[in-house]
């Protein structure tokens, strides 16, 4: 089966603000300053509920049987209903199994909010069992299923508390983690229009992430040492080969960082 893991990156929905909250008039910056303004007064903290986020980057890092590679879907100028619908396509034409962090609890919310927005048709993804009986028992949506593997969630065995930041999970494992962004960075990045350094930061978590795979399908005995250790591999040639500034530097943060206990360095191949 095909992996497709992935992640987005989002700014405030500007104009979900001025319709929801009666903002007409003022610009961008002020809208986003009210509304994180009436959601600390909500919940004591200025990170915005789902449905008013409006995605600006899609990150994918795909392992097919032939290959593997990092991008991001459409262009830099991409409208965000085409962002969407790419990445809505891609599951309804190759159904793979999807892999994030907090894929279930951010991305996957986020998307179906913008899908359903724009109006983009996804019943591949949609399916549970009435089309194809297979989805019964391993579908998109359910959170114990592994057609979507939530790698935090999994990793926490499903308990809130025991959850933890890519970032530093990443690091643990040997992995560069976090390069040239953080999540709380993008929207001053967006309005600097920075879309080039918002999008290479996506496609490194979304490799991130994608690493993090590789060692949890070791844990579970689905990889052997041997067979992960070629999968390390054939990460790194993909990323040399392909010869982008911030794919060779992540390249070569994890080929410098300190491995984990008894494993390899990584970036090796």
């Amino acid at each position: 089966m095909t992996v497709l893991a992935f992640d987005i990156e989002t700014v405030p929905d500007v104009d979900a603000g001025r319709r929801l909250y009666g903002l007409e008039g003022l610009d961008d910056a002020s809208v986003v300053r009210a509304m994180q303004q009436l959601r600390r007064q909500e919940s004591g903290q200025e990170f915005l509920r789902l449905h008013l986020q409006r995605i600006v980057a899609i990150s994918v890092a795909v392992r097919t049987a032939e290959w593997f590679r990092v991008w991001s879907l459409g262009s830099p100028e991409s409208e965000e209903a085409e962002l969407v619908r790419r990445f809505f396509d891609g599951v309804e034409r190759f159904t793979p199994r999807l892999v994030s962090w907090n894929g279930s609890g951010f991305d996957l919310p986020v998307l179906h909010y913008r899908a359903l927005l724009h109006g983009v048709q996804a019943p591949r993804y949609w399916e549970t069992g009435e089309e194809d009986q297979s989805f019964r028992w391993n579908n998109y949506l359910s959170r114990y299923h592994e057609r979507h593997t939530d790698l935090m969630d999994v990793l926490a065995g499903y308990q809130g508390r025991a959850a933890a930041p890519l970032d530093e999970v990443a690091v643990l494992l040997g992995l560069p983690g976090k390069m040239g962004m953080h999540g709380s960075r993008v929207w001053e990045a967006w309005q600097e229009g920075r879309i080039g350094e918002i999008r290479d930061y996506c496609e490194t978590d979304a490799l991130n992430t994608y690493l993090i795979h590789l060692r949890y399908e070791l844990m579970r005995g689905r990889l052997s040492a041997e067979a992960y250790a070629r999968e390390q591999a054939v990460v790194a040639d993909a990323l040399r080969a392909d010869g982008r500034p911030h794919l060779l530097a992540f390249l070569e943060a994890w080929r410098d960082a300190p491995p984990p206990r008894g494993a390899a360095a990584g970036g090796e191949g």
